[in-house]
């Protein structure tokens, strides 16, 4: 059929259907369809049908606004309870179904790949490609006597390493105005808030807690204090009563930290160390002063908590000095993911031989993707702090210098995080897929930074060409 007898058939149906009366039969189909299910199909079925929609519905509207997709994810992970086969929740599902609209996106309409121009690109993917690389290694048989991890153990483990290098990608190329930047802070500050109080504050005063708010890790703090306390401190744009009520929710979040979960110490510590790291970037001279105050008090206070976990510490440091001889066995790429937890009970542990994990993120690194992943990994937080370092001169006052300070505080958090547990990637045995619903917000504000240096980039050209 030639283009000119196609055109000659679509006028000539436009003028036998009329456009109006098309709705009009579409509306009629609609609701015959509704009455349909309704009469025929079981509860079940509705049930089923509605989730499909929603689905639809949700697929539409990140299509349309990708950042969007990011504040839902964000802020669902706190709320949505459900929680799946081996911790699969919220979180991992809605960052999954992002990465693949976006890939999609970019591949049927944009049709070259293109990431934004930054530094921070190149050890992310080369991070990921050695999660990859180790994964399939992990399938060896290294120890004749020992068991492999489960298969679906393997993949968790990789997926939570493809999630957060995903959940970086995503923020840094999706988020491309200051706009959605803001929106999405504030609404992470105002759920927090509301999740500290609900959880937190309103049992001291006899309340019911009312389970709305889903258990969260320490991650979650770090960013609570790192962005409350930078624009709190530091947005002169904010009128002065709010930048009192976030210094005031930065205190609601220490006072839950030090009195109701002291002897968390993967909370406390590294919010700390946050607010050192803001001052400290924000004026050398003022963290000169602030350091060794930080380092009496956190002294003074790790005193108390080392008396009351002794056992602990010193079943950690056995536990490492294992763990090291493991690692022995293939140090450049790991064993992949999850496999050291198997082999374990060959290496007992205070002679009792049972599977355990290493309760530190840079130790379960090398375990499972080798030094190799170590180095990209730690080359990753170097270009990340290294980009925040240089944006704080070069985006504008306000809002935006305050994020830069606020991921810059938030990076030294989870580094230190990352040496009391696996909180910034949990082992799948450990924290697991569940602990993603804070880990994510991590690998988000830090994609921020990136979002922050392509909109400096633009603003650059477009200066340029005038």
């Amino acid at each position: 059929m030639t283009d000119l007898s196609l055109m000659r058939l679509l006028r000539n149906f436009s003028i036998q259907y009329p456009q109006p009366w098309l709705r009009q039969l579409l509306v009629m189909v609609q609701l015959l369809f509704i009455a349909a299910l309704a009469f025929g199909a079981s509860q079940r079925q509705l049930t089923l049908i509605l989730y499909l929609l929603l689905g639809i519905g949700l697929v539409l509207t990140f299509l349309r606004w990708p950042p969007l997709g990011l504040i839902v994810t964000a802020l669902a992970g706190m709320v949505v309870p459900f929680t799946g086969p081996s911790g699969l929740n919220v979180t991992v599902i809605l960052v999954a179904l992002l990465l693949c609209l976006w890939l999609l996106d970019m591949l049927v309409r944009q049709r070259p790949i293109r990431l934004g121009p930054s530094r921070t690109v190149w050890p992310l993917l080369s991070f990921l490609v050695i999660a990859f690389i180790s994964f399939g290694v992990g399938q060896l048989n290294w120890l004749p006597f020992a068991l492999h991890a489960p298969l679906g153990a393997q993949i968790g483990g990789l997926l939570i390493v493809i999630l957060s290098v995903g959940t970086l990608l995503l923020m840094a190329n999706q988020v491309q105005d200051l706009g959605w930047l803001s929106r999405m802070t504030w609404a992470f500050l105002f759920f927090a808030a509301l999740s500290v109080m609900v959880r937190s504050v309103l049992p001291l005063l006899g309340l019911s807690r009312m389970e709305f708010f889903q258990q969260m890790g320490s991650v979650f703090y770090i960013w609570l204090v790192a962005m409350a306390f930078s624009q709190s401190a530091f947005n002169r744009d904010l009128r002065l009563g709010w930048r009192l009520a976030l210094g005031g929710l930065v205190l609601v979040a220490f006072y839950v930290l030090f009195f109701l979960k002291f002897a968390d110490k993967s909370g406390w510590i590294p919010s700390l160390v946050c607010i050192v790291a803001i001052v400290g970037f924000r004026s050398w001279r003022a963290g000169l002063v602030l350091i060794p105050v930080a380092a009496i008090i956190a002294l003074y206070l790790t005193t108390g908590v080392v008396s009351s976990e002794e056992y602990s510490f010193s079943t950690r440091f056995d536990a490492w000095s294992i763990m090291a001889q493991i690692i022995k066995i293939n140090p450049v790429l790991g064993l992949g993911f999850a496999n050291y937890y198997w082999y374990t009970p060959l290496f007992p542990i205070r002679g009792y031989a049972v599977s355990f994990n290493s309760h530190n993120n840079y130790v379960d690194i090398v375990a499972q993707t080798g030094l190799v992943g170590l180095v990209c990994f730690l080359w990753l937080v170097w270009e990340v702090g290294r980009l925040g370092w240089r944006l704080r001169k070069h985006v504008p006052a306000g809002f935006a210098q305050a994020y830069v300070y606020g991921a810059l505080g938030g990076l030294a958090g989870m580094v230190a995080a990352g040496l009391l547990g696996d909180w910034v990637l949990p082992f799948f045995y450990n924290v697991g897929l569940n602990g993603f619903r804070s880990s994510m917000l991590g690998w988000l504000f830090l994609g921020g930074l990136v979002s922050l240096e392509q909109m400096v980039i633009r603003q650059k050209l477009t200066a340029a060409q005038k």
